[in-house]
C-alpha cells in the first residue's frame, strides 16, 4: 500500500482513461510436456533451479543452508523509511542503527537480488532503484526504473519483475542492467505482490484497489485470468505459497484475514479470520507456520499449514503496526517494520514476546533482513528457495 494517499489520485485517474485489453487462455510459448489442472506445462522453465524437495518448496532454505555468495556478509536490518526517503541500516545483535542515507523518493521495499549479490531499494515515486552492497552495507548506484512499487525475480532468474501498481503493469527487466525487455498490462487495479507456482510456471498476484488476484503465464507473459475476491472492501496484499506447493496464501488487510487460494483451479478454498489489517506473511524456518502481520491492531496470527487454521495470535503490548520484514537466520526472531509507530520490532518466535522496538525514520516499510538462507532470491523482502 501506498506511503502517500495522494498517490491514489493519478491511480483512480488512469483507473478512468485507461481501458486495459488483456489475453486469457492463450497457449504457453514453450509447452514441452502435456498441461497440469491449469492448463500450463507441469515440467519447469529451462533455468529453474530443480525443486529438490516436491513436499517442501523451501527445504534449501534452512538455517544450515546458507550460501557461500553471502556467508560472509554481515547480518544487517535495511530500513526503507517511506515518508522521508531515507533507508536505516540496523545491526540486530545490537539493535543500534550505524548507518542512514537518503534516497530516492517514496522508498517501498529492499529486495534481495536472484543472484544474492546485491539489494534494490525500491523508490517507488522517484521511478529509480539504489543499490546496496551487502558485503558492505553501503549505498551504490542508482538506476532509472519506471514505477518500481515492489521486485520479484522470474524462478529461472531470466527477468527482474518490477510490479508497476501504478501503471496497472508487470514490466520484465533485464536482470543486469535492469533495462525493460517486455511489458504486461493486468486488468486490474493496484498490482502489488505475487508469488509462483512450485514449477515455476505461473504466478498469482494481488490487486490491492479492485479487491482481485490476477494468474499470469510466466514464460509466455500472458494473463490467465483474475479471481474477484468475495470479502467486500477487501485490499489483498501480500501472496505467500504453502511449503507443499497446494495452496496460495493472500493477506487481505480490508478482509482482516488470509485467503487460501487453489492455484490450479484459480479459486478461494477458505478464508481465515486473522485480525485488523492482515498485510504482510512470512514463514517460519521450520515451514510448519505462517506469520500474519495484523498491521492494524498491532499482532501477528500464526497458522497451521497442516492443518489451515490459526492456532494463536500473539499481542503486541502498547501496540503497534508491524508490516513487512523476515526471519532471522536461525528462525528464532522475526523482524518487522511498524509502519505507522516509526518503529522495527524484533519478536521471539517462540514464545510471541516481543523482544524490542527500535525507533527509525518515519514510514518504515519493506524491512529487509540479510543474508539469509537458500539458492536464489524470487524477491520481494525475502522470498528465498
Amino acid at each position: 500500500m501506498r506511503c502517500i494517499l495522494g498517490r491514489l489520485l493519478p491511480i483512480l485517474v488512469l483507473m478512468i482513461a485507461t481501458d486495459v485489453v488483456s489475453s486469457y487462455g492463450q497457449a504457453p510459448a514453450d509447452r514441452t510436456a502435456p498441461p497440469g489442472p491449469s492448463g500450463l506445462s507441469n515440467d519447469p522453465p529451462p533455468g529453474m533451479p530443480p525443486v529438490l524437495d516436491p513436499n517442501d518448496i523451501s527445504s534449501e532454505t534452512r538455517p544450515d543452508k546458507v550460501s557461500s555468495t553471502v556467508r560472509d556478509f554481515p547480518s544487517r536490518l535495511y530500513v526503507p523509511n517511506c515518508l522521508i526517503n531515507t533507508v536505516d541500516v540496523i545491526d540486530p545483535a545490537t539493535s543500534q542503527i550505524i548507518e542512514s542515507f537518503p534516497v530516492g523518493a517514496e522508498p517501498q521495499h529492499v529486495v534481495p537480488s536472484y543472484d544474492l549479490k546485491t539489494l534494490w531499494v525500491l523508490n517507488n515515486q522517484g521511478d529509480t532503484l539504489t543499490r546496496i552492497d551487502p558485503a558492505t552495507g553501503k549505498q551504490g548506484e542508482t538506476v532509472a526504473v519506471q514505477d518500481p512499487y515492489n521486485l520479484y525475480y522470474t524462478p529461472d532468474g531470466k527477468y527482474a519483475l518490477v510490479v508497476a501498481e501504478r501503471l496497472r503493469r508487470l514490466d520484465f527487466l533485464d536482470p543486469q542492467t535492469m533495462r525493460l525487455q517486455h511489458s504486461l498490462p493486468v486488468p486490474c487495479n493496484g498490482v502489488n505482490h505475487l508469488d509462483y507456482a512450485m514449477n515455476g510456471r505461473y504466478l498469482i498476484a494481488s490487486c490491492e484497489f479492485s479487491n482481485e488476484l490476477v494468474k499470469v503465464d510466466v514464460a509466455a507473459r500472458t494473463v490467465l485470468g483474475k479471481l474477484k475476491l468475495s470479502r467486500r472492501s477487501g485490499q489483498p496484499q501480500d501472496v505467500r505459497l504453502s511449503p507443499d506447493g497446494k495452496v496460495f496464501y493472500v493477506a487481505d488487510m480490508g478482509a482482516h484475514g488470509v485467503y487460501l487460494v487453489d492455484g490450479e483451479s484459480f479459486s478461494v478454498l477458505d478464508f481465515l479470520p486473522t485480525g485488523k489489517g492482515a498485510h504482510g506473511l512470512n514463514v517460519s524456518r521450520d515451514y510448519k507456520v505462517l506469520y500474519v502481520s495484523n498491521r492494524g491492531e498491532g499482532s501477528i496470527s500464526v497458522i497451521d499449514f497442516a492443518t489451515r487454521q490459526v492456532i494463536t495470535t500473539w499481542r503486541f503490548p502498547g501496540g503497534g503496526s508491524p508490516d513487512m520484514g523476515g526471519l532471522s537466520v536461525d528462525g528464532k526472531v522475526l523482524w518487522l517494520g511498524g509502519r505507522y509507530h516509526h518503529e522495527v520490532y524484533a519478536i521471539d518466535t517462540t514464545s510471541g514476546r516481543l523482544l524490542t522496538r527500535i525507533k527509525v525514520g518515519k514510514g518504515p516499510h519493506g524491512v529487509c533482513i540479510y543474508p539469509q538462507p537458500g539458492r536464489y532470491s524470487l524477491g520481494h523482502t525475502g522470498n528465498f528457495r
